[in-house]
């Protein structure tokens, strides 16, 4: 075969063809609502009966308002294990407390509800994307990485798209340029730019 230079040897494996994103690179907000969407979609997460009914803490005056609540929460959660593993019920019940107002005394921190903490971990335990971490709480599986991840990468591409759209409805005429833009879209841009020429 011979000896090639090191940059044609790995050249297969160069940044523009590798996905390489993560739940750390997306925007959160963005990543949690498609999660949430793709954990409804499936319709394998298992929702408690009492979704309609329960507060999120005792230091909440009204249930949640918006219907997928429960699926949001699972989505949530998930990205904080896939950011810092080993996290069990008790430490849900942190990060989900609130400020519980107490009138005209002083307001002090309220931890959120064990209970719901507890049946999401169940729920997503059942979907094979968290297990029992030996060391105490739950963690990911590499199933559930592995999905994480790819949703993470199609909510990066999707935000992409997005970005390049705004960029010609700005400025008419600038076709998107770049390595990475998407192949279906540069079909669409060449179907139009050819014109037949009398």
């Amino acid at each position: 075969m011979g000896w090639k230079p090191r940059s044609t040897l790995f050249r297969s494996l160069s940044t523009s063809e590798m996905p390489g994103v993560t739940v750390k690179d997306v925007n959160q907000q963005e990543f949690v609502r498609a999660l949430a969407a793709f954990l409804k979609k499936s319709g394998k997460l298992k929702v408690p009966d009492w979704v309609d009914l329960v507060k999120l803490g005792k230091h909440k005056e009204l249930a949640p308002s918006d219907e997928n609540w429960f699926y949001i929460r699972a989505a949530s959660t998930v990205r904080h294990l896939y950011l810092r593993g080993g996290a069990g019920v008790g430490s849900m019940t942190k990060i989900y407390g609130g400020r519980n107002r107490n009138g005209v005394c002083p307001a002090h921190y309220s931890v959120g509800s064990k209970n719901v903490a507890r049946k999401v971990l169940q729920a997503l335990e059942l979907l094979k994307m968290i297990e029992k971490d030996p060391n105490g709480g739950r963690r990911l599986t590499s199933q559930g990485t592995r999905d994480l991840d790819r949703i993470a990468g199609q909510v990066s591409q999707r935000l992409w798209v997005e970005e390049e759209l705004e960029v010609c409805r700005l400025r008419p005429g600038v076709i998107p340029s770049g390595l990475n833009f998407p192949a279906h879209l540069g079909r669409v841009r060449a179907r139009k730019t050819t014109t037949k020429q009398p």
